[in-house]
């Protein structure tokens, strides 16, 4: 049985072809009209899936979304654009509603155009109104190598809110990340809500980092229909960053090959941006990741990791101070008891290090996952 859902969202999730058997096409679009907000991936080879949603994103009134999973779209030419902007049309006339109220999504092998002959085919096949949204399946329709689907009810007030998300691999979101999305019945104006939700995503998706590789494909936004009134604001955006944290961690735990959570928590920077410039350094750091899976209590790594921002010149070593978990590695020089000790931690599913700079007040947590042979397999196998 599923959660307690928003009011007024419909969906569909159905098999395309681009999987063997299993869904590949999800829909999930309010019943009436909406706000949203949305943020994208900066890079230079985005989708046609993403200019498209981009272009329209400033309306602030998309519905909701559409998603094929396997299958990028990106780097497809001419013939690539014409396939996204006709999968958003007709499923938004499938809907009875304009195609810029629908962002439409895309994640999968990048280079390889849609098999279009089986969408058109699924596409005349289906009706509206769709089914009250089940969001598990559609966690699950957009997933491509995640293990399992990644999905977070929560309630504010009188409204519920809905996250979902994908992405285990080519992940460090530069604007919030991969595919996620989330629906809520809260009445939010659209200002407020496009404010709340870039400060979010700000602390979690862009806090995330699995293999330095960011995506062509990223996409986020939120759709609000308003149909169970309005909600007090700041409580809505700290259930935003429940919802967020929550399917943040679980990304990082899935991450391809992964079998550990790093959290890394620097406190006593200059100011936040510094504290999340090494938090990253140390979660993207092959050889910290490494460690991290050989549960080996190596801190010279991370300080390697934090020494290599070599623009930061007002980090010095000797006030800065390294710990796993409350287990102190540097400046003391720590005991065989307590690297014993650092071992059994770095031995558990979620590894936790700490960072303090001694130089002000800013923090910032990053999350990523160790480094694996399932990693690389996954990756050199993934085409082919």
């Amino acid at each position: 049985m599923q959660s307690v859902v928003p009011l007024g969202f419909r969906g569909i999730t159905t098999n395309m072809g681009l999987k063997d058997v299993e869904d590949d096409f999800a829909a999930v679009i309010s019943e009436v009209p909406a706000r949203s907000a949305a943020v994208f991936t900066k890079s230079r080879f985005a989708g046609p899936s993403v200019l498209l949603s981009r272009e329209a994103a400033p309306l602030q009134r998309s519905r909701g979304m559409v998603v094929l999973s396997r299958n990028a779209n990106v780097a497809t030419g001419r013939a690539g654009a014409e396939h996204a902007a006709e999968v958003r049309r007709r499923v938004a006339e499938i809907a009875g509603i304009a195609p810029e109220e629908l962002v439409i999504g895309s994640t999968g092998v990048i280079g390889r155009p849609y098999p279009m002959d089986g969408i058109r085919a699924g596409l005349s096949a289906m009706t509206w109104p769709f089914p009250e949204a089940d969001y598990e399946a559609a966690a699950e329709a957009i997933m491509t190598t995640d293990t399992r689907p990644k999905s977070f009810h929560a309630r504010c007030g009188d409204a519920v809110l809905v996250g979902i998300a994908k992405g285990v691999g080519m992940i460090e979101p530069n604007m919030a990340t991969l595919l996620t999305f989330f629906f809520t019945d809260a009445d939010i104006p659209a200002d407020a809500l496009d404010a709340l939700f870039r400060r979010v995503m700000d602390k979690t998706f862009n806090a995330l980092s699995i293999d330095t590789d960011t995506s062509t494909s990223d996409t986020a936004a939120i759709f609000a229909n308003g149909l169970a009134g309005p909600v007090d604001l700041a409580a809505f955006e700290q259930s935003l960053y429940e919802c967020a944290l929550h399917l943040v961690r679980d990304i990082a735990s899935d991450g391809e090959g992964a079998t550990k959570l790093i959290e890394v928590h620097v406190t006593g920077a200059r100011d936040a941006a510094q504290a999340k410039r090494v938090g990253k350094s140390v979660v993207n750091s092959p050889l910290v990741k490494a460690a991290v899976h050989g549960c080996d209590p190596n801190w010279g790594r991370v300080a390697m990791a934090i020494g290599k921002l070599d623009d930061e010149t007002d980090i010095d070593p000797a006030r800065v101070r390294i710990q796993y978990d409350d287990i102190l590695m540097h400046p003391e020089e720590p005991s065989d008891a307590l690297l014993e000790q650092a071992a059994r931690h770095l031995a558990g599913n979620e590894v936790v290090i700490r960072i303090d700079l001694g130089i002000a007040d800013g923090a910032f947590t990053v999350y990523g996952c160790d480094l694996t042979e399932g990693y690389v397999k996954i990756n050199a196998d993934y085409t082919t």
